[in-house]
């Protein structure tokens, strides 16, 4: 298998009445979002045992962010998921690609039956995501650094055109490190690119370390401001206030939500530790995790 097409009965989540309605009443999205999220870590930790690699801590911790945008903010359709006018959206953490998919198979893009074939030979899901074999991945990820600089080049092709498009992206806190995010976030503000939105999912852990132990990040906020950003600092896992965070710049200038999240979200024996960065679930963890995730 080389590609993925979209599911025969999508999930119906991208027309512009839901967008609408999440924009006039968001709290009545809130419990289909919910319920979005908590399918898509269900279907992630099965999927990360079968294949026994994946990363589950930075998967479950961006969880809520996919399932919002997925679920109520981006115009994208997954029966056409490259027509010109679609919003954008870069994981540039591609090592959560994980979760990206479990998102896009419980949205239609293709069938949640694909998800079985998780890191398996000749499958489309590989352990970054890659564009030319999924529909939905705008660009492939996985070099930390790489995301960000993308989506500055898709927003700032579509101010040229005069084109009504947004672009989202997500990266890691570990990945502000890097500094091409810091020359990409110069370029969005010199362009008044009030079309980007940066979401951060600050968890506070990369691989091996926490963050501040590693390269202190803060005063995060600040440094987005500097950079010209409109910054909006925003519990990652509460989906009214994600709503509330991609309703667009308010200020002509791009934004940044700082989303404070907690790796390995809604799994007790997961949640902030960093060996989950890239363990790999036991039968019995699966069957413990899938017990709070349900409850």
């Amino acid at each position: 298998m080389s590609t993925l097409t979209a599911d025969p009965v999508p999930a119906g989540a991208y027309n512009s009445a839901r967008r609408e309605r999440a924009a006039a009443d968001p709290a009545s999205l809130v419990p289909a979002l919910q319920e979005l999220a908590r399918k898509v870590r269900t279907s992630d930790i099965r999927m990360i045992n079968r294949a026994q690699l994946g990363h589950i801590g930075g998967d479950f911790s961006v969880t809520d962010i996919l399932a919002t945008l997925y679920g109520a903010v981006l115009s994208v359709d997954p029966l056409d998921p490259a027509a010109p006018e679609r919003d954008r959206f870069i994981l540039s953490k591609g090592h959560s690609a994980g979760a990206l998919y479990s998102t896009l198979a419980h949205c239609g893009f293709f069938p949640l039956s694909e998800l079985n074939t998780f890191a398996q030979p000749l499958s489309a899901l590989n352990g970054h995501p890659n564009r030319v074999k999924v529909p939905g991945v705008e660009t492939n990820t996985g070099p930390l650094g790489h995301g960000f600089p993308v989506a500055v080049g898709h927003a700032l092709a579509a101010k040229l055109q005069g084109s009504s498009r947004r672009t989202f992206v997500v990266m890691g806190d570990g990945e502000l490190q890097e500094g091409s995010n810091w020359e990409a976030a110069m370029t969005a503000s010199h362009y008044a690119l009030e079309n980007l939105t940066a979401v951060v999912d600050r968890n506070r852990l990369q691989q091996g370390a926490r963050t501040e132990d590693t390269k202190q990040l803060e005063p995060l906020a600040d440094k987005w401001a500097a950079f010209g950003f409109e910054v909006r600092t925003v519990d990652g896992h509460d989906i009214t206030q994600l709503l509330q965070a991609f309703s667009g710049s308010t200020t002509g200038k791009p934004v940044a939500v700082i989303a404070d999240t907690i790796k390995g979200k809604g799994v007790s024996f997961i949640e902030d530790r960093v060996e989950w960065h890239h363990k790999v679930p036991t039968a019995q963890q699966v069957e413990d995790a899938l017990k709070e995730l349900n409850q």
